[in-house]
């Protein structure tokens, strides 16, 4: 299954998001079963924006754009699919 990078900005607080995350849980869960959200990343930008970086497994862009128009609360700034992983164990330097 294809996996993807999705680039949001939400128009809450960060002290909203633990309740934009369970939202988010309950949308996927209820409405898009196909959709496995891996984690995210939650970072405040210069401006105070709350920003997300968040990896899912989904079938299509779409259907990860369609959860998003549900969740509701953001924008989406940029969608990738993820060609693949590495970490610094897959360099080693012996």
């Amino acid at each position: 299954m294809p996996r993807y990078l999705v680039e949001r900005v939400f128009h809450v607080s960060e002290d909203k998001m633990s309740e934009v995350g369970r939202r988010s849980k309950e949308v996927a869960v209820k409405s898009f079963p196909e959709i496995t959200w891996e984690h995210s990343h939650v970072v405040v930008d210069e401006e105070g924006s709350v920003k997300t970086y968040c990896v899912y497994d989904a079938p299509s862009e779409e259907i990860v754009r369609s959860h998003g128009d549900e969740l509701g609360l953001h924008d989406i700034r940029s969608i990738y699919e993820i060609a693949g992983d590495v970490s610094p164990d897959d360099f080693p330097l012996d």
